[in-house]
């Protein structure tokens, strides 16, 4: 089973999840090419003014067109527009077991599918081709979040030391985090035993409050309303799911009330964060 850990390769999980937090879920990264338009600055206006869509935003799946009033409406993408993949690494699995050539080609399906029950039920379900996915066991879903809790401590450090242009943390998450980076008693990211992730929890409890916290408030975003839907979590769930098979069930147990939402206390419930410690400020 994957381990969750900072190690070389759990790295471009931990950027892919903050590129689709910063992103509108289902956006492909690839497409998105930073000062693209800087040349352009000075006749921004006339350009908008002959084309409105350069001002109109559509949601995943649908580009904008001009009526014939010369008004701007999103339809459905056409699939075959978007950009090819460059790699197996742009693959994605939908819950209808099937895989897409990308996240683009995917939400242009599943608009296409909008108003039936088909693609009500349809969502992105993991990065990555589909693939067998191995049943998690009750013993195994227990371990899952020793191994979690772990590794967001261990994500915020990171991003912590990484930080040298003040554009992933906060000036207050920094603050929260350097108490933790500095205190001595910190478990260093590895390959740790399950009874020492236990152990490392109970007697430094505290550290674990706020990373917990952090991220959820980093997948409430599409609305902050203080619950966490599917389409929310899947910035988190889709890079884990390939290798880490009690994903889907753990955050299935999140969701006490089967509501098909993870409220904040559900949610630190789930990594045996206490209820006098559960903060809303924290998720800010």
């Amino acid at each position: 089973m994957f381990k969750l850990d900072l190690s070389v390769q759990a790295i471009p999980i931990i950027i892919f999840c903050l590129i689709m937090q910063e992103l509108e879920v289902g956006t492909n990264p690839v497409q998105v090419e930073t000062g693209e338009f800087d040349e352009a600055i000075e006749v921004v206006e006339d350009v908008i003014a002959e084309n409105p869509c350069l001002n109109h935003h559509c949601k995943k799946g649908k580009v904008c067109e001009v009526d014939d009033s010369n008004q701007p409406m999103c339809v459905c993408q056409d699939p075959l527009t978007c950009p090819a993949p460059v790699g197996d690494f742009e693959h994605v699995c939908g819950t209808d077991n099937k895989t897409y050539e990308s996240s683009c080609h995917f939400f242009a399906t599943k608009c296409a599918l909008e108003g039936t029950k088909k693609g009500h039920k349809l969502h992105l379900d993991y990065i990555g081709p589909c693939k067998y996915i191995a049943p998690c066991l009750d013993n195994e879903l227990n371990e899952f979040p020793l191994r979690m809790r772990d590794w967001l401590k261990n994500v915020l450090v990171t991003l912590y030391e990484r930080d040298e242009d003040n554009n992933l943390l906060t000036e207050k998450q920094k603050l929260r985090v350097k108490k933790i980076y500095e205190n001595e008693k910190r478990l260093e990211a590895g390959d740790h035993s399950l009874d020492l992730l236990a152990l490392d929890f109970e007697k430094n409890y505290n550290m674990y409050i706020f990373p917990v916290h952090w991220q959820f408030g980093q997948l409430d975003q599409h609305p902050v309303d203080g619950f966490l839907s599917h389409t929310e979590l899947a910035p988190l769930r889709a890079p884990l799911i390939p290798m880490e098979h009690c994903t889907t069930g753990f955050f299935e147990q999140c969701d006490a009330d089967q509501d098909n939402y993870i409220a904040l206390e559900e949610w630190a419930n789930c990594f045996g964060i206490k209820e006098q410690d559960i903060d809303n400020d924290l998720v800010i």
